[in-house]
């Protein structure tokens, strides 16, 4: 027998957790991406913070290195106020003055030490995740090391932020798997709390720890902390009496599904270390190899039960059928039929104005009814064989779809590289259908990166471009990409920006974790160097009116998974950008679309009566021409204003 017999299956549920993608609601079989021989983000320089860049479409507004406290650790997602930007990092949260774009400046590096620290801002507070078994309650650095404390903190931290530049921590609700992410839910018919729903994925801590927290299945104990999320309410008037109020099992009746198979450079990967004499074991139908980290202490042990130092071929021999045997048996374990599906989300999107949230829940997409916020309710579920990993969620302004992404690989390993199946490690498109979800498209980053590069589908937003879908959205080393989907049958790139890796050597990490749209610049968290700022140029893809309009649109703050509904103010760039599509989309002849420009222009030159006769009378002309309907319309309202 093994020395560390509860090591191997710990490996084994690693190894599962990885691999939950599921039967495909989309009936395309993988391709093989194709190569980029022309694409300028193909052959860039590696370099930290010298590495050669690809741009297209797009302007690099500035490029800010992380302060010093916060270099060589991972910054993560990103939130909104004001004129500030919060940046979470593994080692706390920094706060950017982005009221000059060209040049951020640091407010406050506030150190307090949490994986991943996702944060979140409404009106004075910041809320903050924590998963991890080290953050502690009390901020410090030194990390938590006993197997059970008083000290640890896993779930979300409330601070005052009133004063900007001196945070308050005024308040933690703990959970019993911790905030891997969370998304604040200011609901349109409670204005006196807000809800976090949280999203945690790590194991169930001992009720040792935090009273009530079991893991058993919900069949032995109806309180377990698996398959459910957690509804925190938070009453703004007094943020410290923040507390969970339900814990919705919106994963009921779900079943694991199969995943796809390995890439064709992780399958040479394998028969190359399968050749070595690696530890390979077989779990979900996939042979996996384990880590030497793993290997050697087992390895060890058996020595030492003999008296020796070194393992020998028989020591290799008998682990391996040690490991055999106790994978047979956690298989039977299982007993017969389906197993369950996910457990947990890994995101939620909140999308209060039409009263829907999108759960990316790590093997299944989720449409949920959120019109009670308290009890958010299934009423969808899509899966697909060609995802491994449901990430996150982006719905479209006007609700009628919703975009998935696949973090196949866990966001550490490159999934972009040549030979990587196009439908892998991809965003998934859905319209939605008498609140069904109808799946239409993949989009991936179309340049291949190299294996060297973390590069996989991460966060992104929408993009105000007003009547069409027009998203942004970070890939890791990948760069970001600018894409349209308002056709949701034929998504296409129309700008992006790359850097060489980090390092051609070796794997390191780095790249955008996430890029937000926000009041007229795009803003993305660069794992290892820093912050980047982006504004849109024009191209025979987008127009300068688009981007005047797009630009019309402020926002009070945003945390990207609460979206906010975009409207448009009445302006003459809004009439403009919609005169600019119809001659795109070739909706009216050339001489129209021409004598249309010229009627705005003069009717921007009045003032009074006479403008809002021009505006009326050109409307009125359009008439009901289908095409014409959101000029019409914008026509109207500015005869209005």
């Amino acid at each position: 027998m093994l020395a560390y017999p509860r090591l191997v299956p710990v490996v084994l549920l690693a190894a599962a957790a990885c691999s939950s993608s599921q039967t495909s609601s989309a009936g395309s079989s993988p391709s093989p991406a194709r190569s980029s021989s022309g694409d300028p983000r193909v052959g860039l320089k590696p370099g930290l913070f010298d590495a050669g860049e690809g741009v297209w479409n797009l302007r690099v507004v500035s490029k800010t290195p992380p302060p010093e406290a916060f270099v060589g650790v991972t910054n993560s997602d990103l939130a909104f106020k004001g004129q500030y930007a919060f940046q979470g990092n593994y080692n706390g949260i920094q706060v950017w003055d982005i009221s000059n774009p060209s040049r951020p400046t640091t407010v406050i590096t506030h150190v307090c030490p949490a994986s991943q620290s996702d944060v979140s801002v409404y009106r004075n507070l910041m809320f903050v995740s924590g998963e991890g078994f080290g953050g502690r309650l009390d901020c410090g650095t030194g990390g938590v090391q006993e197997a059970v404390s008083p000290h640890r903190l896993r779930g979300i931290r409330i601070f005052d932020i009133t004063d900007i530049r001196n945070p308050q921590y005024i308040a933690n609700v703990q959970t019993c798997r911790g905030s891997h992410t969370h998304s604040v839910l200011v609901h349109p018919g409670d204005t006196s709390s807000v809800y976090i729903y949280v999203s945690g994925s790590a194991p169930v801590r001992p009720a040792e720890e935090l009273s009530g927290c079991s893991a058993l299945a919900p069949s032995e104990d109806p309180n377990s902390a698996l398959f459910r999320i957690e509804v925190i309410k938070v009453p703004l008037a007094h943020p410290e009496q923040a507390a969970i109020v339900s814990s919705p099992r919106i994963f009921q009746d779900l079943v694991e599904a199969p995943s796809h198979g390995l890439a064709p450079e992780d399958r040479k990967a394998l028969e190359t270390a399968r050749a070595g004499g690696a530890f390979i074991v077989e779990l979900g139908g996939q042979e996996r190899v384990l880590p030497d980290r793993m290997i050697r202490p087992m390895l060890d042990s058996l020595a030492r039960a003999r008296g020796a130092t070194t393992p020998t071929a028989a020591d290799s021999a008998a682990l391996r059928d040690s490991l055999k045997v106790m994978v047979a048996r956690r298989i039977a374990d299982r007993g017969p039929g389906p197993r369950p599906g996910p457990t947990q989300c890994h995101d939620i999107t909140l999308y209060p104005a039409i009263g829907l949230a999108g759960g990316a829940c790590e093997g299944y997409g989720l449409l949920l009814d959120i019109s009670d916020p308290v009890n958010p309710r299934r009423i969808d579920a899509v899966s697909d064989s060609n995802f491994a990993y449901w990430h996150s969620a982006t719905f479209n302004n006007d609700g009628t779809k919703i975009l998935f992404t696949d973090e196949w690989g866990g966001g550490g390993q490159p999934k972009c590289r040549p030979s990587d199946p196009r439908e892998w490690g991809a965003n998934a498109i859905f319209t939605i259908e008498n609140r069904d979800m109808r799946f239409r498209s993949y989009y991936k980053l179309p340049a291949p990166q190299t294996p060297n590069e973390n590069c996989v589908a991460h966060n992104g937003s929408l993009l105000p471009i007003p009547g069409r879908d027009i998203m942004v959205q970070g890939w890791y080393q990948g760069g970001i990409s600018v894409f349209d989907w308002t056709n949701a049958d034929r998504p296409v790139e129309i700008a992006f920006f790359d850097r060489g890796p980090v390092d051609s050597t070796r794997m390191r990490s780095g790249g955008s974790w996430s890029v937000y749209w926000y009041n007229g610049v795009m803003v993305s968290s660069e794992i290892a160097r820093g912050l980047d700022i982006f504004e849109l140029v024009p191209s025979a893809h987008i127009s300068q009116n688009e981007i005047d309009a797009a630009k019309t649109v402020r926002l009070e703050y945003l945390n990207a998974q609460g979206q906010p509904q975009f409207v448009w103010p009445a302006t003459f760039a809004l009439a403009r950008a919609y005169v600019d599509q119809l001659e795109r989309s070739n909706a009216l002849p050339a001489a129209r679309i021409a004598s249309l420009r010229q009627e705005l222009a003069a009717a921007e030159r009045a003032s009074g009566d006479q403008r809002r006769t021009a505006l009326t009378t050109l409307a009125d002309g359009l008439g009901s021409q289908a095409q014409a309907r959101r000029l019409v319309d914008a026509l109207r309202e500015l005869a209005k204003s």
